[in-house]
């Protein structure tokens, strides 16, 4: 009866842990697809795919006239038990990728990362408001100065 009792115990300890493990990537499957946003500089499409059980692949660009001018590549993952938002910026850090965490604020609804040691932005926000609409902010000191970009955006695909 024991033995029965542990087995039970170690099993739902496992597929718990499990299951937790795979929740956090899956719960964010509302950022997926395409979403616009109008810009001084055109509209800005940022689409996400869904890459494994663990990561979601992210890429932001402009479409001028009939050209599309690739802006950034993201890869969401789940490591360590947070999630990692890993941007590569055309023109900046030599296009090598940097590393956000997020924060214990981040929800299935309301994500933020953060990386202080970056020059700008150290904060990156995502906010669900609706099914199609979400809130995007990049934020922090700029020039010794506080500064936020804000993208409100409208889901297209």
């Amino acid at each position: 009866m024991k033995i029965k009792l542990i087995i039970i115990l170690i099993g739902s300890l496992l597929i718990g842990s499990w299951t937790q493990k795979q929740g956090g990537i899956k719960k964010l499957e509302w950022l997926l697809g395409t979403w616009e946003t109008k810009t001084p500089k055109g509209s800005l499409y940022e689409t996400w795919t869904q890459k494994s059980s663990t990561e979601l692949q992210g890429k932001s660009y402009y479409l001028k006239n009939k050209d599309t001018l690739l802006f950034e590549s993201v890869r969401l993952i789940e490591k360590d038990k947070k999630l990692h938002y890993i941007v590569s910026v055309k023109g900046q850090h030599d296009e090598q990728p940097v590393d956000f965490i997020s924060t214990p604020d981040s929800n299935p609804t309301s994500l933020m990362f953060e990386n202080r040691q970056n020059d700008f932005p150290q904060t990156i926000t995502y906010k669900k408001i609706r099914k199609d609409s979400l809130f995007a902010e990049i934020s922090g000191l700029m020039n010794g100065k506080m500064a936020k970009q804000a993208f409100p955006m409208k889901k297209v695909k």
